[in-house]
């Protein structure tokens, strides 16, 4: 990752994902169909060396082998945003919270509207983990990448979790 905004195109197992960096660090993660994709004119040049990083803890992470993401980032929000962002990222892997869990998490417990709104926002999508939120009663719901891409994920978490990989 450069010092300008750049972007690349990963495969993966749920599509083709478009990773964004600026300054040396992720801004973006997007996937082809994304509710809130940005317009491509921000993600800069199509530049496809020096997002190794990105590319092989993805690798790691759709392989299993990963729980945990170790990336610079810097997404752009509000600091609530980013609130809820930073509490994203501490959902244990292979687990799920819901709405209202999070809101109370980050001490605004009468949130979990707002806490959604901004998680349907988060910018670096599958190294945020914002699919791992989930209804009060234990439903899929929203997904800026579509519920099948949701379950898919949280499937594939659950399986390595129960089969004991690290």
């Amino acid at each position: 990752m450069t010092n300008r905004v750049s972007h690349t195109v990963l495969d993966s197992p749920i599509g083709p994902l478009t990773v964004v960096a600026a300054e040396g660090a992720l801004t973006g993660l997007y996937m082809d169909v994304h509710r809130h994709r940005p317009d491509p004119d921000r993600f800069g040049e199509r530049c496809d060396e020096g997002f190794d990083a990105v590319a092989a803890q993805l690798g790691e992470y759709f392989a299993g082998r990963r729980r945990h993401f170790d990336l610079p980032l810097a997404p752009a929000g509000t600091p609530f945003q980013l609130a809820v962002w930073r509490a994203l990222e501490a959902i244990p892997y292979g687990t799920t919270e819901s709405y209202g869990q999070l809101a109370a998490r980050i001490g605004r417990p009468g949130a979990s509207r707002a806490v959604g709104l901004a998680n349907g926002r988060n910018p670096i999508s599958v190294v945020v983990p914002c699919h791992r939120v989930i209804g009060a009663d234990g439903s899929l719901t929203g997904y800026g990448g579509g519920l099948e891409r949701k379950r898919v994920l949280l499937d594939l978490e659950r399986a390595h979790t129960l089969s004991g990989s690290r």
